[in-house]
């Protein structure tokens, strides 16, 4: 009798190349953030002004900025604070997102109808221009950002969400549920849910990277995290004055962000080639 390897097994290990770089990036960069909370080089708001401007050394491996703080330190608490905000901007529009595009799929026409509309008013306004709009009459500050880029996040989560409920209902199997006179609220649950499940996560990823970027670029902005707590996008805004002086100062964070967002994206491509049956035989072993 021919034996052979388990079929999970196989699917398993057939894991596209961009997941496992992106996966790699990304968990680099978390045990980073972690690290964060227990252990820096030095304290990340420590001033010290006759240390100001100083090239990487043996004391200072990134050297320092125009406070004298420790960069590699002021990276490392970015990095938190960067997944921070990201994190809880997709877990609201996952909480808000996701609802809202099932129930516009299970309701019919009225309610896609009513979440289209929501969709564009969102959409009329980007998560930059509602960070600004909203720090502009609250303040600046974390909090407001996560709002605004959860806000944004939850449209495009209820519209890929309804997107995709819809190709389900169409599906006989779901058919057959409504027949056997199961509730649409069952179906969707059971049913429905599960099978968007990958497509939702996946643009969630991506999602996470463009939150990561729009907190830069609000912090570069004064209107994201606010001193002496370290952000990316804030040291990209103090090093501009000393380009010609230290660039080095610039090339950090943005590094930081560079790769940082590489890795969410190729997480998010690689989930995408792994979870559709089309490409999963395209994988490395």
């Amino acid at each position: 009798m021919r034996h052979g390897r388990p079929k999970a097994e196989g699917v398993v290990r057939r894991l596209p190349l961009s997941l496992w770089l992106g996966l790699t990036l990304v968990a680099l960069l978390l045990a980073v953030a972690l690290l964060s909370l227990v252990w820096t080089p030095f304290p990340a708001d420590k001033i010290r002004v006759v240390a100001r401007l100083r090239p990487p050394g043996a004391e200072h491996w990134l050297g320092t900025d125009h406070f004298g703080r420790d960069v590699l330190s002021m990276i490392m608490v970015g990095a938190r604070n960067s997944l921070s905000i990201g994190a809880m901007a997709v877990g609201l529009g996952l909480v808000f997102g996701v609802p809202l595009g099932l129930a516009a799929a299970a309701l019919g026409r009225w309610g896609d109808e009513i979440l289209a509309r929501l969709g564009d008013l969102v959409f009329a306004f980007p998560a930059v221009l509602s960070a600004i709009l909203l720090t502009a009459v609250l303040g600046a500050g974390a909090v407001n950002v996560v709002l605004a880029l959860g806000l944004f996040n939850a449209a495009v989560l209820a519209r890929v969400t309804r997107g995709a409920a819809q190709a389900v209902w169409r599906r006989e199997f779901v058919r057959a549920a409504l027949a056997l006179g199961r509730e649409p609220l069952s179906v969707t649950l059971v049913h429905v849910l599960p099978n968007v499940a990958g497509i939702v996560t996946v643009q969630a990823t991506v999602l996470f990277a463009v939150a990561i970027v729009n907190e830069a670029a609000l912090s570069y902005l004064g209107l994201g995290i606010q001193p002496p707590s370290p952000s990316w996008g804030k040291m990209l805004g103090d090093a501009q004055t000393h380009l010609f002086t230290a660039p080095l100062q610039a090339v950090f964070p943005g590094l930081a962000i560079a790769l940082s967002v590489l890795g969410l994206t190729l997480l998010g491509d690689g989930l995408r080639d792994w979870l559709d049956p089309r490409h999963r035989t395209s994988g490395i072993l």
